[in-house]
């Protein structure tokens, strides 16, 4: 008997239409005949199943199921494609643990750690992984802008702590664009992130759990025809995506090393996508992302062709691993 698969997408932040992409790639690629799969549209005013003719049918919250033509249908799994708020902060996740309801991400706790910056950097140096000298922010304290300064230097980059898809981030070249780029990263999130620039190579790997062990795909290197990898580089073409990546047969070792590391201390599980810089032969970890970008433009299902894996068996294992977990 198949499965009935739910593709949440969606979400609530200021990524939701890249989501929506994300999830309708996801649906499209897996196989009709394994599953039965279904859209759902998981937004601030509404939880819809949306199907092949756009109609909408209401999620009961209570059990996470839908009634279609007075047959009520369940889910075996989620296939978790919401970037942001409240998918890729673990949010939705807990409310699924709560149902009993298996899912294609992490669980909710890790998922949470990794969307907020600042507490994954803070758990990462503990062991020793090497990260940008940064200062913290939150909405409402006072600063001082040339203390800032004389610590972080500039250029630098000011973040939201909790957003992705680069929203509201900032490289501030001058003095006089630090305090608008604070308030640029306000409206994304009331706590924020301000980092040194570090000069180097800026690599992008993708780690996931496949076939029941840790797998580091194909790395990639971006080389942004802008100031840094912002949402026109990551979704208009203003970049340039290199994989595999050009570096050295001696740093591929020792990325491929530290991006499994890096995984297992944050116990993760399912996707994941890291930013490193390369600075003097040596890897500085940015960032994580656990849930990727998967549509068309995005870097994971470049890195998975590079791999030998379509997005048909990268999806299919997704599942898989969820149901046999």
């Amino acid at each position: 008997m198949k499965k009935n698969i739910a593709i949440i997408m969606g979400g609530y932040s200021s990524e939701a239409n890249i989501s929506l992409k994300s999830g309708e790639v996801v649906y499209q690629q897996i196989s009709k005949e394994i599953y039965n799969t279904y859209k759902i549209h998981i937004l601030k005013n509404k939880w819809v199943l949306v199907d092949d003719n756009d109609l909408e049918y209401p999620i009961n919250k209570d059990d996470f199921s839908v009634i279609i033509n007075q047959n009520k249908i369940t889910f075996d799994c989620v296939f978790n494609a919401i970037h942001g708020h409240p998918g890729e902060d673990g949010t939705i996740l807990a409310y699924f643990k709560l149902l009993g309801l298996k899912h294609t991400s992490a669980p909710f706790y890790q998922m949470a750690l990794t969307f907020n910056k600042r507490d994954c950097l803070s758990v990462l140096k503990k062991y020793g992984v090497k990260t940008a000298k940064s200062i913290y922010l939150n909405k409402g304290e006072n600063f001082n802008v040339d203390e800032i300064i004389k610590t972080l230097g500039l250029p630098c980059f000011v973040k939201p702590n909790n957003a992705g898809s680069s929203f509201g981030i900032s490289k501030v070249k001058l003095k006089e664009e630090l305090i608008p780029a604070i308030e640029k990263a306000f409206k994304e999130d009331s706590e924020l992130l301000i980092e040194e620039f570090l000069d180097g190579t800026e690599v992008t790997i993708g780690v996931l759990n496949y076939k029941g062990e840790i797998k580091v795909l194909p790395m990639t290197e971006i080389v942004t025809n802008n100031d840094f990898f912002d949402y026109e580089a990551k979704y208009l073409g203003e970049s340039d995506e290199i994989t595999p990546a050009r570096i050295s047969d001696e740093m591929h070792q020792k990325l491929e090393i530290l991006a499994k590391k890096v995984y297992q201390i944050l116990n993760m599980s399912g996707f994941t996508r890291s930013e490193y810089i390369l600075v003097n032969n040596e890897p500085y970890f940015l960032e994580m992302n656990t849930v990727p970008g998967l549509t068309n433009e995005s870097i994971i299902p470049q890195q998975a062709a590079a791999a030998g894996i379509t997005l048909q068996n990268l999806f299919h294992n997704a599942i898989e691993m969820a149901l046999n977990n």
